[in-house]
């Protein structure tokens, strides 16, 4: 197969982007900063699979030729393809929000299918990465206490960065848990030379999705992390709060009805056995009632009453003589 020139290329490229932002009704925003080709190429093959199409390419391009499908014909423009653009021109409002978030060092990747197996794709194709002077941290990185395998001669680096250290049989020990870089904080020399040494690869280079359009609308990928048990979880959340307000309001909707009638049947219960009246429904609870522990207070109560009556009546006090203890008898006065 000849091989195309550079103008060929670039005019499959345009035509290729054309038919898929024409086909496809949803579209990813990702970031392909520090991805490899070989990455790439791996997603490209998964997608493909999937129905999904990657689309990669200067940002001039790329809105130039969204620029050809949304602008409205113009004879005294585009002179012999005026016909060929007004047979297939329609008003597409979306594609005006994909031309926007072309920026950087941006891709795009079209589809009709879920999202979610989208994203689930991009996140199988991650490679560690070490920090790097001058990068932003994507994430907070906290390095663990415990021993580090250095020597004691390089406890400057510890020093720099106001870690808290101890040497324990030749070695420098982390006594506590530090946080050493917080997300969005620009990495330092000293950062940077620390995690080298303790050989930690804190980042990960990814596919990562910053936008996605759907139905003509963009919104934010952390909506994508929202899962169906996230949904039946707040879904059911608001059923009880509704549940709430309809029985202390007493505007009965459907939840409310079974806790309006158990209710309902607690008080007629406990007016049937406080007369003394029986139904066919109170039977079990009166059985369970019956089988359930006696209570304590009862028999307590009885015991200490019977000891109040087992106690002896104390005796009226007797006169006592004293046999004449002052001198006689009151005959001798």
């Amino acid at each position: 197969m000849p091989k195309r020139s550079k103008k060929e290329m670039k005019s499959a490229r345009w035509e290729d982007f054309q038919e898929a932002a024409l086909k496809y009704n949803k579209c990813l925003f990702v970031t392909v900063d520090n991805v490899t080709s070989k990455q790439i190429c791996v997603m490209r093959k998964m997608l493909r699979n999937i129905g999904g199409k990657m689309v990669m390419g200067k940002n001039t391009h790329l809105r130039a030729a969204l620029l050809d499908i949304t602008q409205e014909p113009d004879p005294r423009k585009d002179g012999d393809r005026y016909e060929e653009r007004k047979a297939r021109w329609a008003p597409r409002p979306h594609l005006n929000i994909v031309k926007d978030q072309l920026n950087g060092n941006c891709g795009l990747i079209f589809t009709n299918g879920d999202l979610s197996e989208i994203k689930a794709i991009l996140d199988t194709q991650v490679r560690a990465a070490p920090a790097k002077v001058g990068a932003l941290a994507p994430k907070d990185v906290i390095v663990p206490a415990g021993p580090t395998g250095m020597d004691p001669k390089q406890t400057q680096f510890f020093q720099a960065l106001n870690i808290q250290t101890k040497i324990v049989r030749a070695q420098i020990e982390i006594v506590n848990p530090v946080t050493v870089i917080i997300t969005g904080d620009k990495i330092t020399a000293s950062q940077a030379a620390l995690l080298d040494r303790l050989k930690i690869c804190p980042f990960e280079y990814k596919m990562s999705i910053n936008n996605f359009l759907e139905n003509g609308k963009l919104f934010s990928a952390k909506v994508l992390e929202i899962t169906s048990d996230d949904i039946l979880a707040n879904f059911s959340s608001g059923v009880q709060n509704l549940t709430c307000i309809s029985l202390a309001s007493g505007y009965m909707i459907a939840p409310a009805v079974p806790h309006a009638i158990i209710n309902a049947f607690k008080n007629l219960a406990g007016a049937a056995i406080a007369c003394d009246y029986d139904f066919p429904a109170l039977a079990a609870l009166k059985n369970a009632a019956k089988a359930g522990p006696a209570t304590g207070g009862a028999p307590a109560a009885g015991g200490a009453a019977a000891k109040v009556e087992e106690a002896p009546a104390e005796e009226p006090e007797e006169d006592v003589d004293m046999g004449g203890l002052f001198g006689g008898d009151d005959d001798d006065y």
